[in-house]
C-alpha cells in the first residue's frame, strides 16, 4: 500500500526534526539548514549530508560523500529502508557520520 501524500510529508517532517534534534544534542560543530523540505547537515570538515523529499516517488533521498541513496518507508516496521540495499536509514547514518565526521552517533529513533 502506498503512502498518502499527507502521511508521507508527516513522516519526512518527523524524520527531519528527529535528525535535527540528534545533531543539535550531539555536541558536534555542525550547521543545520532546513529549507523547502531539504535538510542540509554541514560538518566542520566541509562534508555534508543532504536529505530531500521526493514526493512523486514517496521517497526520502540522502546525498552523502559516498553517493546518493533512496529510502522507502516501511509501514510494517516503522522505518526508512534503502531501496537498493535494504539498509536502514538509522544504520546508514551511523556509518556515514563516522565516515564523514569521525564521530559515532546513534540514530535509533529515526
Amino acid at each position: 500500500m502506498s503512502l498518502t501524500e499527507a502521511r508521507f510529508h508527516d513522516l519526512v517532517d518527523a524524520t527531519q526534526q528527529a535528525l535535527e534534534d540528534i545533531f543539535d544534542d550531539s555536541g558536534l560543530d555542525v550547521d543545520l539548514e532546513n529549507s523547502a523540505g531539504v535538510l542540509t547537515v554541514k560538518f566542520e570538515n566541509g562534508t555534508q549530508l543532504i536529505f530531500s523529499r521526493q514526493e512523486p516517488l514517496r521517497q526520502l533521498w540522502l546525498a552523502a560523500r559516498s553517493g546518493g541513496f533512496h529510502f522507502d518507508y516501511n509501514e510494517e516496521d516503522s522505518n526508512w529502508q534503502c531501496d537498493t540495499s535494504d539498509e536502514l536509514l538509522s544504520e546508514m547514518l551511523a556509518r556515514l557520520t563516522l565516515e564523514q565526521a569521525g564521530v559515532e552517533l546513534e540514530f535509533d529513533e529515526i
